[in-house]
């Protein structure tokens, strides 16, 4: 495994080892020595269908990190940096992710989080730093034009939830992170 840094302080590639063969692959997702300082207390998955867009959620009182890995299908994946602090606040780090992708996506807390489907369905496995709550619960538009995502698909199929994202800047004059 090796750890590749971006240009977002935290977020981070975690290049992993993947074994192929005539039956499929096997691939290590993590170890201990990568992830022991986020102290990852709850897994969960999702299932989207082709064109379906999940995001941008945060939560704003219980942060979470996420690593976030692929088990089947491809997404263009979006993480946006709502570190107030940040030198990169309000700037996006994209990346296309595969089932079959030897690495996976380690996003710090203070970010919020997306991606897009663009396989005809994929499953994407979550491990979070901490539990899911809804009271907390936000969404930053996933259009939002001071960010201006250059996602692959200008009518994705999206939640009511998630058609009704907040902008940055009413969650900047909010305070929301």
């Amino acid at each position: 495994m090796k750890i590749i840094s971006t240009e977002f302080n935290g977020l981070k590639i975690i290049k992993t080892s993947i074994y192929k063969d005539n039956r499929g692959f096997f691939k290590e997702v993590t170890k201990n020595k990568i992830t022991k300082n986020y102290n990852f207390v709850f897994d969960c998955m999702s299932f989207s269908k082709k064109n379906v867009l999940r995001g941008m959620h945060f939560q704003k009182y219980k942060a979470q990190a996420k690593l976030i890995t692929v088990a089947k299908g491809k997404i263009f994946d979006v993480a946006i940096d709502l570190r107030k602090n940040s030198k990169t606040y309000g700037k996006y780090f994209s990346i296309t992710i595969c089932g079959d992708s030897d690495f996976s996506i380690l996003i710090p807390k203070g970010f919020a989080h997306g991606f897009y489907c663009m396989s005809d369905d994929c499953v994407l496995h979550y491990k979070c730093s901490n539990y899911r709550h809804e009271k907390s619960e936000c969404t930053l538009a996933w259009d939002d034009p001071d960010i201006n995502i250059k996602w692959p698909c200008s009518k994705p199929i999206l939640s009511k939830k998630d058609m009704n994202g907040l902008s940055l800047a009413y969650i900047k004059k909010n305070k929301l992170t």
